[in-house]
């Protein structure tokens, strides 16, 4: 098969290679997936850089996420699988085998069939940015008729945040950096839009469109944004990061304190398994009710992944997909 490796960690342009390797067999409760797509994710590149999840063995083949169908099974699979479209998440999580190769081998569980009507690009990008999403606006519970604030709105993560909320019933507003960006968030159902965060009005706009606070905030940045954040937060409201900042951010005890905040902190690979199973029957059905859609995409075939690599490293706008032959 055709695939991306990297055998040591750095630039991608210094390290990632497109080789032949051997087609993976899988093992016992395995599917092997013919892979389609390949979704690109700000890990992977952490990954390659040697800050982020270590290779498992002496070659990794990166990426978490992709789409194909299944065409074999190991012992203990049903056979009646094979043929499947599906979605694969954490494919490369303790395994040497990522979605960035025409074959990937994964556990049964983690090839979730795909309706009819969504397409592989689409497929691709569902795993760590919606599951995500998924566990930060849901690990304390339900979110109907809630005010939901999602931080950038118009990345993989806000944007599968703001649909995956809207979806829940609550209501959500978001903030972005551009008016094009913002066209993306209301696109996905953003009930509210601010663009420019970054403007000293932020926190009394917010506050008017939510004036008792917002219950659950979802932040990119909070190093960046905690001061604002807990000027716009309801009395006992969660503030949940799932992304690295800069720097560490400095904590207010008292003002945490006397708002009953929580501070969560969320990393899908480390998820335990039945929150796992959570994002994967909510993503299903969200996508079974048609209440899914894709980001922008922006493609590169497999034999650029060093391409794709840079693209998401500098904050390229839209969901970065490979291609595989």
């Amino acid at each position: 098969m055709r695939a991306a490796m990297f055998d040591a960690t750095g630039p991608a342009a210094e390290v990632l290679r497109v080789v032949d390797l051997a087609d993976p067999e899988p093992a016992r409760g395995e599917v092997r997936v013919r892979l389609r797509t390949s979704g690109v994710n700000p890990s992977d590149c952490y990954a390659r850089q040697g800050s982020g999840l270590p290779m498992a063995a002496a070659y990794q083949i990166p990426g978490q996420d992709g789409g194909g169908e299944i065409d074999a099974v190991g012992e203990g699979v049903d056979p009646g699988v094979v043929g499947q479209r599906v979605w694969v998440y954490h494919a490369a999580l303790g395994r040497s085998g990522g979605t960035a190769a025409q074959y990937v081998t994964v556990p049964a569980e983690q090839a979730v069939p795909l309706p009819a009507e969504v397409g592989y690009t689409q497929a691709a990008g569902l795993g760590i940015p919606f599951m995500t999403a998924h566990r930060c606006l849901f690990a304390d519970g339900p979110i109907d008729g809630q005010d939901i604030l999602v931080a950038g709105g118009a990345g993989a993560v806000g944007n599968a945040a703001i649909q995956l909320a809207k979806h829940a019933g609550a209501r959500v507003i978001t903030t972005v950096s551009s008016s094009h960006k913002a066209e993306v968030a209301r696109a996905a159902g953003a009930d509210e839009v601010i663009v420019d965060y970054t403007r000293s009005e932020v926190a009394g706009e917010i506050r008017a469109l939510a004036p008792s606070g917002v219950h659950r905030l979802i932040e990119v940045a909070l190093d960046a944004n905690l001061a604002l954040d807990l000027d716009v937060l309801a009395p006992g409201g969660t503030v949940v990061s799932y992304a690295r900042g800069r720097t560490d951010p400095v904590a207010p005890l008292l003002r945490l304190m006397a708002g009953n905040v929580q501070l969560r902190f969320v990393l899908i690979y480390t998820t335990n398994a039945a929150a796992l199973r959570h994002a994967v029957n909510d993503i299903t059905e969200a996508l079974h009710a048609d209440a899914l859609q894709p980001l922008p995409v922006v493609r590169h075939p497999l034999d650029d992944i060093a391409e794709a690599h840079d693209a998401v490293e500098a904050s390229t706008f839209g969901k970065v997909i490979v291609d595989i032959p």
